[in-house]
């Protein structure tokens, strides 16, 4: 199902600390990256932050700027972005400044921690996940109950550990402060365990006085069926290619990208590539690596369309080919539609032989575009 764009926000010591054992919140920020935060605050559809948070911290989570909000309004949104918490329990003080200041506000919580979130009267929505707290249920209830497209996520350390571990968090803005905390009891921002594979990608650095803005987007595929946020950004690389593809009114134009278990990409094409008139996508990016290449049995293949099952120009349909290559995991857009081949079904085919096939949907009408010719 469709999640909002999950951007993690947080501000870090030299070594890794969110904050010190003090009775006050240690800044960690510049007054101007205070002032940046507010910025990113206003963009988004809502910022989450964790029940811990909200008794360590007792933020209010505004849009400080009188100016950025009345621009919210004017473009048709509320004053301020949904404020949203987790907690599993339900523990949660009603006289803390969140529920008392901003906008609406929304608790997920378990069956059990909505009784007690409701006996204690917050002022908010409560949304019971089931007997335990699941991260995809509740993106996708902010994605098609609440409409939200964009959510920040302002901590704490264990909440921005389980969206990287899950491979659910689009981007990670991390701030550098000049110090030392040094002190063995104090909350780090990511705990132990199982993070996906690979080195992010760095897509900016700034300096914003005597700190350092490092954002980063994450690389590595999901596993199995469950999508991870790299995906979606491979995904829409292979629409992207399907667009360079030159136009044909007797095959689709289709993108592909080979990816690595750790992130890497392997190897891209695009039907219709260089001087080859009837080669495919998946074809033609398969075709740049070696065959047996170790890499691919846990590799990933990305394309805009599904895979074809049947073909007329080439012996082998492309999810043959990828079954021959020993791939085992296919991200696609968009079912191949009946206009050349009746029931084609290649993301079956590829199932039946025990690839897990992954389809979002939602970037069905990028795959689509280059295609309107096709497609009437």
């Amino acid at each position: 199902m469709p999640h909002p764009y999950v951007l993690l926000s947080a501000a870090v010591s030299l070594d890794g600390y969110l904050d010190d054992t003090g009775p006050e919140r240690l800044l960690l920020s510049s007054p101007a990256d205070f002032d940046r935060v507010d910025e990113v605050r206003a963009s988004v559809d809502a910022i989450l932050i964790g029940a811990g948070t909200i008794r360590a911290d007792n933020p209010r989570l505004l849009v400080n700027s009188a100016s950025r909000r009345a621009a919210r309004v004017a473009s048709g949104r509320s004053e301020y972005p949904l404020k949203v918490t987790v907690s599993g329990s339900g523990d949660l003080d009603p006289t803390a400044n969140f529920w008392h200041t901003g906008g609406e506000k929304l608790v997920y919580t378990t069956d059990k921690g909505a009784e007690r979130a409701r006996e204690v009267g917050l002022a908010a929505d409560v949304v019971a996940l089931g007997p335990e707290l699941d991260w995809r249920a509740l993106l996708a209830h902010l994605h098609d109950v609440r409409g939200v497209r964009r959510l920040m996520v302002e901590g704490g350390g264990r909440i921005h550990t389980q969206l990287l571990q899950q491979g659910l968090a689009d981007e990670l803005q991390l701030v550098l402060a000049p110090l030392f905390v040094g002190t063995p009891d104090a909350p780090r921002l990511f705990g132990p365990g199982g993070y996906q594979a690979g080195r992010l990608r760095l897509v900016e650095t700034r300096q914003i006085e005597d700190v350092v803005l490092m954002r980063y987007e994450p690389t590595a595929p999901g596993r199995g069926g469950s999508p991870s946020a790299a995906d979606h950004h491979w995904l829409a690389l292979a629409c992207e290619l399907a667009a360079q593809c030159p136009p044909s009114r007797t095959a689709f134009s289709v993108g592909a990208v080979v990816v690595a278990a750790d992130g890497t990409e392997l190897a891209r094409g695009h039907s219709r590539e260089g001087d080859d008139p009837v080669v495919h996508a998946e074809e033609a990016a398969l075709a740049k690596l070696l065959p047996g290449d170790p890499r691919l049995a846990d590799a990933t293949v990305y394309s805009s369309l599904e895979p074809c099952a049947h073909r007329a120009s080439r012996p082998a349909p492309c999810a043959r080919l990828i079954l021959d290559a020993g791939v085992r995991r296919v991200v696609t857009a968009w079912r191949e539609p009946d206009t050349f081949v009746e029931a084609a079904d290649g993301s079956g085919l590829l199932a039946g032989e025990g690839v897990d096939v992954v389809v979002l949907e939602e970037y069905a009408e990028r795959a689509k575009a280059p295609n309107g010719h096709l497609l009437g």
